[in-house]
């Protein structure tokens, strides 16, 4: 066994590691994080110091025994978990995990950072290992605790006011809280018309346009003409002064210079792969990983191709800029080449300078070299990245813009003029290799790249046509997950490697959901922002959230500590907890709206929020001894639903007819959405058919249809219980208790019983909602036994009564250990399958 330990965070890490370190180290992954805090309510204490109790994650049971088995063999452990702070934090959970087991006695513990995966960087970080830093530590305990304390405590609230099964995060609402802002902004917007007049002149050298920009003697405004009377009129005086041609008044021409982008940081990162890829935030950071724990390239071996993902510097080593301008000059000439390297600062103030950018790892290996050893998605990340960080070190590009500028003297009402401009590149410098992506393109964008002919002053240009174009100002955009992540990160609200884990919970909690690759809030999503926002203000503010941010940057700086910022945090935030639970009205906490009145009965008719989603009400619970509810339908929100709408939900069910038996044909909607019925019979509508225009003759064919699958169903019934299905997923083996699936091989109208029987015996136990009711009254009952036995009748028969007991519970216990045994190992299994380092989120 190797005399030197080394731990890294994922395998794929390790195994790269492993052949630049050589036999005198044995290097193990921990398969991310090791320990987390006990998923119950008191995993932190604030009545004694925010004491946290931590357990070891299922999941990584077997990688920490790994650990501790190497371990007990070693002299010198380097723990060279990720250099962030839950790098950091990994790797004191592993050393504490050491220690409690008696592991570290009489051996060295190192801590090892290093921002790339090459032999040269790995060599220099196990030559110079440091201590942990408990600072960074206690930062990302802190971040946890709060993290965990939110959830613990807020999520009830949200229980019992909004509606089950929801939780709310200290982070992800204030994000959510931005989603949803921008919705109301969208809905509460109203469109303004104006109107934009431009000019379409006729040259040899090629045709172009100008806008026009004075009109009347004054400044050409943007709502200067707001309706088509207006603008016809304008048209019309401006083509008559004009006789068919317009002078040129003056041209101008001024160069400017762009600098390059600077190197990708996380955000920007992932905001660019989402602009110019497409990729998730997500999906990002995943390739990244990829990218930067190492990519076999044939006979090199497996290199590690990009720096560290996580990052808010823009810093570069000098090594690499070094290597990059050499690249320069040989591929794209010296005059691409500044006179001195690039240098950025970040803009972010709690920016770790020691850190560098996301680069690549050698400005060698170029995406022409490595893309046969890349999938797709890899290739298209990796390319994305080199060309940003060659670019930034490259020459600035020149642009030329030319205006030229046309006088109308004699307009009724007072002058005009029109401008036309063009911007060409006079030297492309950077732009040869990369031109960053924007979300929202501006008025200068559409000039960028048009050639004007040469012009002189007092020319005179044919005039084709002059063209009056309506308008209508536009809401907000949705935010996409580029401007998302930028939003948050402007505000300082979580930190680079939070972003794709915040955007992922809003999603999976259905809080909001993507529509054209745009952020939209569900009704739920909405109501909780809405009661966060409105009774716990503090904590779903900016400020409030981006500060705390910069108190936790302080801890991990070793600035300021960690419990004192803790308690400032928990007392105002329990006191609230506790007054908000007594205080606030279920039906204002989920935004229920009254819409008006029912004009059949005159009864209120309101929108609200229940356990399986918004609907509509008919009636006050108060005052009515029965009500009328009816579901929304997709796409129909109720903080945007109108009275007339609402009605029309309660035409369901509707009567379509009968059918040829006589049976009637209705049509309405359930818990799992519209069905027909016919008889006894009911069968889901097809995605689509609209439950309140569908007729008679298609809903005859989908009841025909279900009644056909019905009868279809089954191919062998042998009498004893056991038959031969079709399901949705093909044939298969029932006996009511098990399924049982057929062999490839097999014709199932062909199968014996005994067959039959034989692949039943084999197949699992089924798992459905009647097992579990099962289970639960078995574990109730042999709860409920031994209570109901209090006084024995007979003390021998107490005796053995007891003694039987006794065995019985014996054999319970030993027959409960296996299972859990069994169920342990089956988990397991199935993690040591999954080999992506996880991450904890927001």
């Amino acid at each position: 066994m190797a005399k030197n330990l080394l731990i890294v965070e994922s395998p794929a890490k390790a195994k790269t590691i492993n052949k630049y370190l050589g036999k005198d180290f044995h290097v193990l992954a921990s398969y991310g994080h090791v320990r987390d805090l006990k998923p119950k309510e008191g995993a932190v204490d604030p009545e004694h110091g925010f004491a946290m109790a931590y357990e070891v994650i299922e999941r990584n049971e077997k990688h920490v025994d790994a650990i501790a088995k190497a371990a007990k063999q070693a002299d010198d452990i380097y723990l060279a978990t990720d250099l962030d702070r839950e790098g950091e934090a990994i790797s004191w959970h592993i050393s504490e995990i050491l220690k409690e087991r008696g592991l570290t006695a009489g051996k060295r513990l190192h801590r090892v950072v290093f921002s790339e995966i090459t032999p040269k960087a790995i060599k220099a970080a196990v030559a110079q290992p440091r201590q942990l830093s408990h600072d960074m530590v206690d930062a990302q305990q802190a971040r946890r605790a709060l993290d965990y304390l939110v959830g613990f405590n807020l999520s009830p609230v949200l229980w019992r006011k909004v509606q089950r099964g929801l939780s709310a995060g200290r982070v992800q609402s204030p994000a959510l809280r931005m989603i949803a802002e921008r919705e109301e902004e969208i809905e509460a917007f109203v469109a303004r018309e104006y109107w934009s007049v431009e000019a379409a002149l006729r040259h040899p050298e090629g045709d172009f346009t100008a806008r026009l920009t004075k009109l009347n003697g004054k400044k050409f405004e943007q709502f200067d003409l707001t309706n088509e009377h207006d603008a016809l009129a304008a048209r019309a005086a401006l083509k008559e002064a004009a006789h068919g041609r317009l002078t040129v008044s003056d041209v101008g021409s001024k160069e400017r210079k762009r600098r390059p982008a600077p190197p990708f940081t996380t955000s920007t990162l992932q905001q660019e792969a989402a602009r110019k890829l497409g990729f998730s935030t997500s999906r990002t950071m995943k390739i990244a990983q990829g990218l930067y724990e190492g990519v076999s390239l044939g006979s090199e071996g497996t290199v590690g191709l990009i720096t560290y993902m996580r990052t808010d510097s823009v810093a570069l080593s000098e090594d690499a800029v070094t290597e990059m301008r050499e690249l320069i000059a040989r591929d794209f000439g010296a005059k691409a080449l500044p006179d001195h390297p690039q240098v950025y600062k970040s803009k972010s103030k709690n920016a770790q300078e020691a850190h560098e950018a996301i680069r690549p790892t050698s400005a060698l290996l170029t995406p022409r070299e490595v893309s046969g050893f890349l999938n797709e998605e890899q290739r298209k990340l990796y390319e994305l990245i080199w060309k940003r960080t060659i670019a930034c070190q490259m020459i600035h590009a020149t642009l030329n813009t030319v205006s030229v500028e046309f006088a109308l003297p004699h307009v009724a009402g007072g002058d005009a003029s029109f401008r036309s401009t063009g911007t060409t590149v006079v030297d492309p410098g950077f732009l040869a290799v990369y031109e960053e992506g924007r979300d929202q393109k501006g008025a200068d964008d559409d000039d960028e790249g048009r050639r004007l002919p040469k012009l002189a002053v007092g020319e005179q240009i044919a005039l084709h046509d002059i063209q009056a174009d309506q308008h209508f100002t536009e809401p907000p955009p949705r935010y996409s997950e580029a401007s998302l992540v930028k939003a948050l990160e402007e505000h300082g609200i979580g930190r680079p490697s939070t972003y794709a884990s915040i955007i992922q919970v809003l999603l999976n909690r259905e809080y909001v959901f993507l529509d054209s690759r745009r952020f939209k809030p569900t009704d739920v999503g909405r109501a909780v922002s809405k009661f966060l926002t409105a009774h716990f203000t503090r904590y779903v503010d900016y400020d409030f959230t981006a500060k705390l941010e910069d108190e936790l940057d302080a801890v991990s700086r070793g600035e300021e500590a960690w419990v004192p910022l803790m308690e400032r945090f928990w007392v105002p935030f329990k006191q609230q907890v506790d007054e908000k639970t007594e205080s606030v009205d279920r039906s204002e906490a989920t935004g229920a709206r009254e819409l008006g009145a029912d004009p059949k009965t005159g009864k209120p008719v309101s929108v609200r929020l229940g356990r399986y989603g918004a609907y509509a009400q008919i009636g006050d619970k108060d005052q009515d001894e029965k009500l009328q509810f009816a579901s929304l339908r997709p796409g129909q929100s109720m903080h945007t639903i109108a009275l007339a709408d609402a009605l029309e939900l309660f035409k369901l069910p509707r009567t379509l007819g009968q059918a040829e038996n006589g049976d009637e044909v209705s049509v309405g909607v359930g818990r799992f959405g519209p069905f027909v019925k016919q008889g006894s019979t009911y069968a889901s509508l097809k995605a689509e058919d609209d439950p309140y225009t569908i007729e008679l003759p298609r809903a005859l064919q989908i009841v025909q249809e279900k009644l056909e699958m019905l009868a279809n169903r089954i191919i062998t019934d042998f009498g004893t219980g056991v038959q031969v299905l079709n399901g949705r997923y093909g044939p298969y083996i029932t006996d009511g208790e098990k399924n049982a699936r057929i062999p490839k091989d097999q014709e199932p109208k062909e199968l014996t019983e005994a067959q039959c029987l034989e692949l039943l015996a084999a197949a699992p136990v089924k798992k459905g909602r009647g097992a579990f009711k099962k289970t639960a009254a078995k574990k109730a009952a042999a709860k409920k036994a031994p209570a109901e036995k209090k006084v024995p009748a007979k003390k021998a028969p107490a005796k053995t009564t007891a003694k039987k007991a006794a065995t019985k519970k014996t054999a319970s216990k030993k027959t409960a250990a296996k299972k859990t045994v069994a169920k342990k190992t089956a988990t397991k299994k199935a993690a040591s399958k999954k080999t992506a380092v996880t991450r904890a989120g927001a």
